[in-house]
């Protein structure tokens, strides 16, 4: 009988690890995140989960691979024509982060409004200055771009400030927590109106570039954009005109076209610009989440050889 395998491609806490060894006690578990420790063993498992730019030449070879368990949301980095071609299932880790960057989207919605970019700066100079404050959140009206978990507890928590919540999604279809939903092509007849913009989109053909110049121009002078989804939906030049010529406010950007951003880049000396480097959905949940809400619920499912239900991915989506 063939020997079953499970790759495990990260140093993880030994309860996680116990707890894939009792869920499929007679699989065996390889974990590690070096290829010296997954490698040997690409050419016949069956499951990988964490999967890594390295493993993608020995795709040929994996004969066995039926499925793959990312370890972020966003896929657009893994080689899906290719899993798509060898019938490999991809499930994401799509609702991992719904807590740290609803929790980040916050932290820059109110550093923004409430100045604290502009105070810590001040701070450093032991500069005593009011700074021009007077924003609220409170009233305002917020656009999110994304009704995924992130979108959803995003929306939830802007309705505690008593925000008007306008959502954006693919099918347009009514969600819990936004007062109204749109599809992405209604999103310039929206922005007029909005006071924040966040956006929580996957990198798909559909969103790569959606922000353009002209999407900037039907922004409020005043209004303030977050991105948390992924550089490329956002054309970069385009929106460092729009913050240099008062076309919007300010950003709040956790994501780059080019990663880690250019020192050259001109985002970094930006006054109303507020920048964390790719890490709003850090958290020390992170594995535990992954493993025991998303992977061991599919891994009862792929043994007993029915669907995966947690976050199977449609390729024809690209999410």
């Amino acid at each position: 009988m063939m020997e079953k395998k499970i790759i495990l491609a990260h140093d993880l806490e030994e309860n996680l690890v116990t707890a894939v060894k009792e869920a499929a006690p007679e699989w065996t578990v390889i974990t590690g995140k070096d290829e010296e420790q997954w490698g040997p063993h690409m050419k016949d498992a069956s499951i990988v989960a964490g999967w890594k730019k390295a493993m993608t030449p020995y795709l040929e070879q994996a004969e066995n691979l039926d499925w793959v368990q990312s370890w972020s949301a966003g896929i657009d980095s893994h080689p899906l024509e290719d899993f798509e071609k060898h019938n490999i299932k991809l499930t994401s880790a799509n609702g991992v982060h719904a807590y740290p960057i609803s929790e980040t989207i916050f932290a820059m919605l109110l550093g923004w409004t409430r100045h604290i970019h502009t105070y810590t700066r001040q701070q450093q100079e032991k500069k005593w200055h009011h700074a021009g404050l007077k924003l609220e959140l409170h009233g305002k009206k917020i656009a999110i771009l994304g009704a995924g978990a992130i979108g959803k507890e995003t929306a939830k928590i802007a309705k505690a400030f008593g925000m008007k919540v306008a959502g954006f999604r693919r099918s347009g279809k009514d969600e819990e927590y936004f007062d109204q939903m749109y599809k992405l092509d209604q999103l310039e007849a929206v922005l007029p109106d909005c006071d924040y913009v966040v956006i929580t989109l996957p990198l798909t053909k559909e969103t790569n570039g959606l922000f353009t110049a002209e999407t900037f121009k039907c922004m409020k002078p005043d209004s303030f954009l977050v991105n948390i989804g992924r550089g490329e939906i956002i054309d970069e030049e385009a929106m460092i005109q729009a913050l240099r010529n008062g076309k919007i406010a300010g950003a709040g950007l956790d994501v780059f076209a080019t990663e880690p951003l250019p020192e050259e880049s001109p985002l970094w000396n930006m006054e109303n610009v507020i920048i964390t480097p790719h890490t709003a959905g850090s958290t020390q949940y992170y594995n535990d989440r992954v493993i025991k809400d998303i992977l061991l619920p599919n891994l009862k499912s792929f043994i007993n050889d029915e669907k995966l239900l947690v976050n199977l991915v449609d390729y024809s989506k690209g999410y």
